[in-house]
């Protein structure tokens, strides 16, 4: 199938929806109870195809530093390089709620300089809220960020921002005293006017904990099923990642092994001349020439 037929299945889809995903949308699901569904994307064709499947929420992650930059970690993605993907996200006109990371050190400097980079990506990068890692001491940040109008999702348990400072990505919260922070933690944030709040990384049990403590929304991302949605990374789901991926993600497909073996088909093919035949040239035009009149 081709591109045009999923973004027309797409906007099949969100047309027959009652309308477009919005921050109080979500955060009305921890009343409703009905689990929230989130999935990264980068580009506007994957944002389409995960689109069309009716996701909740599209993430733009600074994820991309890992998935689409070959980077150990998030920590070198820009401001700028998360708006230029929100863009590109925000072009397949998607019926769920986007979301953008706010990438390191777009934030963790000043009020003033979270509200500002906030408000450049709802200006430049089209996103209609953004997510941020931290808890309590971040909730001054957040809660002037919602006071100018821009919805904020949290982040706590593993904050990849952080990887130095915890040593790795490591499972979080997995003492009576870390237990007993990220609860504050989660209150903090939703105190400052969080609409949810993403746990990644941390024990079923304390998920559950979380979830209860909060009247907003969690979404779990190796944080067992406790949570009120989970999250994925695009890559890892589809099986477009290297094998076997974290613990926590399940491979719903191998597209990665399928790309390698059709363009190892189209390979062979222009080896051995059989690629491309006669279907795929175009006709020549038909002559317009004329006979010279007899004299």
């Amino acid at each position: 199938m081709s591109e045009s037929h999923y973004a027309a299945e797409a906007a099949e889809k969100a047309g027959s929806a009652s309308k477009k995903l919005t921050a109080p949308d979500i955060r009305s699901r921890k009343s409703t109870g009905t689990p929230i569904v989130a999935v990264t994307a980068y580009d506007v064709l994957m944002a389409r195809l995960i689109d069309a499947a009716g996701v909740d929420i599209v993430l733009v992650g600074d994820s991309l530093g890992m998935v689409f930059q070959g980077l150990s970690n998030t920590l070198p993605v820009t401001l700028d390089e998360v708006c230029y993907h929100g863009r590109a996200v925000a072009r397949a006109k998607l019926h769920a709620h986007l979301v953008g990371d706010m990438p390191f050190m777009s934030y963790q400097v000043s009020v003033p300089q979270a509200v500002e980079s906030a408000g450049k990506m709802l200006k430049e990068g089209a996103f209609e809220s953004v997510k941020l890692e931290g808890g309590a001491d971040m909730a001054e940040q957040v809660r002037s960020i919602t006071r100018s109008g821009i919805p904020v999702m949290g982040h706590l348990g593993l904050q990849p921002q952080s990887v130095h400072l915890l040593g790795g990505f490591k499972v979080q919260a997995r003492t009576a005293e870390t237990t007993a922070k990220i609860l504050a933690d989660a209150r903090a944030l939703e105190q400052a006017g969080v609409y949810a709040i993403v746990l990644e990384a941390v024990p079923p049990d304390v998920a559950r904990q979380v979830t209860g403590a909060v009247t907003v929304p969690t979404i779990g991302i190796g944080a067992g099923p406790h949570c009120n949605g989970q999250i994925l990374v695009c890559t890892d789901l589809l099986g477009l990642s290297p094998a076997p991926g974290p613990k926590f993600a399940k491979r719903y497909a191998e597209l990665g092994a399928d790309a390698v073996e059709a363009v190892r088909r189209f390979a062979t093919d222009v080896r051995a001349g059989a690629f491309p035949a006669d279907e795929h040239a175009y006709a020549a035009a038909p002559s317009t020439s004329r006979s010279a009149p007899k004299s």
